[in-house]
């Protein structure tokens, strides 16, 4: 048996799988976000070792005996700093934190970032927010000894060192990307060294074998754990999005645009990320959008009502009307690169219902992901196919607009976690028997979403609407 640990933003999830990949068990642990300025957000990673015990206990009611591997993902980007005796010495800021966006453009103004780590310098990207403690907390600075990611700092409480895996490291712009290598000349340009950072494994290789006290409390023994990946390069392994050609789209807290690369082809300019694959000698292209299911529960709070409810009552795909929402309620990456940039509603009038609202919200989630595709395609990378994951990918009415505004068949995935967790799983059972890219298949379809092309040019429309009046916001930010 193989365990996947998916650290997530709002959540911990485990899932046990046997060697034929069948899901046996899986159990999740709930976790909140502190906001304690605008722009920030932050959480304790002492919450994340709480969430992985009760994940824990409940699967071991299963039975956890016959494990051999563990995969971690988690959410990428997250600064957790420790001292020399690895004590955490302030909450971890997050990913969609963009209180660093000074910093980030100090940095991404330095040619050599781009150059080495193919990105560019994002507020919420890890290197930026060093650079932040650095300069309002000097006392936690002094005390930096190792910075860990997210998911890495689970694997020092399972393991007992300092260790990371590339997809991961790629998005702290600290990473050589090319050369899968941490940069000394990007960490001394943030006043850090080689040996504040983890060793670096391949997401599919041991990284470490289970601390004897854990294995003991679950009824384990050996058991090695992988690199794992970060949560997008463990989702592309989960769905088997991992050759050149294959892609998916993510609708979570936040959204992502995936594609596989053989090679390695960064255009930073584009605002695309381009990362290291969890698997070796491979590496993938992403769109990133901060708000996708954030944006939709957002609104449900707003209107009182969930958003199961909010998209269950849609009906069928309708031409895109006249209220238009920004949904970058936090800033966004690609393509703008602007942390400044707040969300917006548009077009308003009388006639305007909470449906009407509903439909606005899905529609400018979904004009983002159209920026990001148009994007990718300026690297040369063209997407033909998705598969659809994450817990937007319920809502069938947003699946037939992703289909119908990027002009793509949009693949579902029969009833079954595919995401982090499993593909974290799938790495842990690469690591523990020796299997390669093999056996990340693809999982069966249930279905197919086909663009409604008597819509096609309504939602084309729609988009142009969304981008004049994305470029009117950004024209007149407070």
């Amino acid at each position: 048996m193989f365990l996947g640990l998916d650290l997530g933003t709002s959540g911990l999830k485990g899932i046990v799988i046997n060697d034929r990949q069948e899901v046996l068990a899986e159990a999740s642990a709930p976790l909140t976000v502190s906001r304690p300025a605008e722009g920030w957000s932050e959480q304790e990673p002492s919450h994340w070792i709480a969430a992985a015990e009760t994940v824990l206990d409940k699967l071991a009611g299963f039975g956890l005996g016959k494990v051999q591997g563990i995969g971690l993902s988690g959410h990428m980007h997250g600064a957790t700093l420790l001292d020399a005796s690895d004590n955490v010495l302030r909450p971890c800021i997050l990913w969609n934190d963009t209180r660093a966006h000074v910093e980030a453009a100090r940095l991404d103004a330095d040619p050599r970032f781009r150059a080495l780590s193919g990105n560019i310098v994002f507020p919420g990207f890890t290197a930026p927010k060093l650079d932040w403690v650095r300069a309002h907390e000097p006392g936690v600075w002094a005390k930096v000894a190792k910075v860990l990611l997210p998911k890495d700092y689970l694997r020092l409480w399972l393991i007992g060192d300092h260790v990371a895996e590339m997809s991961d490291a790629a998005g702290t712009s600290w990473l050589d990307t090319g050369a899968r290598d941490w940069s000394d000349e990007l960490l001394a340009a943030t006043g850090l060294s080689r040996a504040q950072m983890p060793r670096l494994v391949e997401g599919s290789a041991v990284s470490g074998v289970l601390r004897d006290t854990l294995a003991e409390r679950w009824g384990m023994g050996r058991v090695v754990v992988a690199g794992g990946g970060g949560d997008n390069a463990a989702s592309g392994v989960g769905v088997g999005v991992v050759r050149a050609g294959e892609a998916f789209v993510s609708l979570g807290t936040s959204g992502v645009l995936f594609a596989a690369n053989d090679g390695y082809q960064p255009d930073p300019a584009t605002a695309v990320h381009t990362f290291c694959h969890a698997l070796p000698g491979s590496w993938h292209q992403m769109g990133v959008i901060l708000a996708a299911t954030d944006a939709l529960n957002w609104y449900g709070r707003f209107v009182g009502q969930d958003a199961a409810a909010l998209t269950g009552a849609l009906g069928a795909l309708q031409a895109p009307g006249k209220p238009l929402f920004l949904p970058y309620l936090g800033g966004e990456r690609t393509p703008l690169n602007d942390a400044a940039i707040r969300g917006s509603f548009m077009g308003l009038e009388h006639a305007t219902d909470t449906a009407a609202g509903t439909r606005a919200v899905l529609e400018g989630v979904t004009f983002a992901l159209r920026d990001c595709r148009d994007a990718l395609a300026a690297t040369g990378t063209k997407i033909e196919r998705l598969l659809a994951v994450g817990g937007g990918s319920r809502s069938d009415y947003w699946l037939r607009a992703i289909a119908t505004a990027l002009e793509v068949p949009v693949d579902l995935p029969v009833a079954g976690d595919f995401g982090g967790a499993f593909g974290a799983a799938r790495l842990g059972l690469m690591a523990a028997t020796g299997a390669g890219a093999e056996i990340a298949s693809r999982p069966k379809i249930a279905r197919s979403v086909d663009p409604d092309r008597a819509l096609v040019d309504a939602f084309g429309a729609g988009h142009a609407r969304f981008r004049a009046a994305q470029t009117a916001l950004r024209g007149c930010q407070i």
